[in-house]
């Protein structure tokens, strides 16, 4: 096991704000579903989709969403997002697999067709490609652990100028069971994340009590998600993420 530290990072809502590719794939594989959001203009977000994705934890959800987006009562929906998605599911007859298979196929269509326009869609936060560039600098090592295809990851990462020491996309499993694997290879400095239901559910995690995690304050974010955040968990912004890792809160 190398002495090097590695400090583990979420994608999404962490490295590259990517909600404009989020609203333009998951309306487009709605339509494939021939759930078409009427009326709504796939290069403009809806003020709604934008406030319902802190409680997306799948990509198959945001297809659901946009279908929704017409007639979506967004008070409803953050009131009790679980048991609106359950109805909504079944009133329309569809399954988490098909919605995930047709957003797959749409980013994977959208990257054959015209690779540079759909990574235009991705932005990275300010300062986030620097700081990653700089870490091995410092003595530390950084990867890459998400819910996105580890293939799409790697293409935006790649544009990017990005390479991390290691990548994990959604078919390595849950968030805690990659830790535990990682954690059995590399000394881990810490994990950042934008949601805080999965922090916690790692923090929770018998061999991982210990480990140091961080909010990104910047990310996807429920209002409620900054208050009360329970021991082990710390909030951090942009200015204190730019500071050496040993000065972090």
């Amino acid at each position: 096991m190398t002495a090097r530290p590695l400090l583990v990072f979420d994608f999404d809502g962490v490295i590259v704000d990517g909600m404009a590719e989020y609203w333009w794939s998951a309306s487009m594989a709605a339509q494939r579903l021939h759930g078409d959001p009427d009326g709504l203009d796939p290069h403009e977000v809806p003020e709604g989709f934008r406030c319902l994705r802190p409680w997306v934890h799948h990509g198959w959800e945001m297809v659901l969403l946009a279908a929704e987006m017409p007639r979506l009562d967004l008070e409803r929906w953050t009131t009790d997002y679980s048991a609106e998605q359950a109805g909504a599911l079944q009133r329309r007859g569809w399954s988490a697999t098909r919605l995930q298979e047709a957003l797959d196929q749409t980013r994977q269509q959208a990257v054959g067709t015209d690779r540079d326009a759909w990574l235009g869609l991705h932005q990275p936060f300010p300062g986030l490609v620097d700081r990653l560039q700089a870490l091995p600098g410092e003595g530390v090592d950084w990867a890459v652990l998400t819910t996105k295809t580890a293939a799409f990851t790697a293409e935006l990462l790649e544009s990017l100028g990005l390479q991390p020491w290691r990548l994990d996309g959604r078919e390595a499993g849950p968030k805690p069971e990659v830790l535990l694997r990682l954690q059995r290879e590399r000394v881990l400095a810490g994990f950042v994340e934008d949601r805080r239901a999965t922090l916690e559910t790692v923090r929770d995690t018998e061999g991982l009590q210990g480990l140091p995690c961080w909010l990104a304050s910047w990310g996807y974010l429920k209002p409620s998600d900054r208050e009360g955040l329970p021991p082990g968990i710390r909030l951090i912004d942009p200015d204190q993420l730019a500071a050496p890792l040993a000065h972090w809160p």
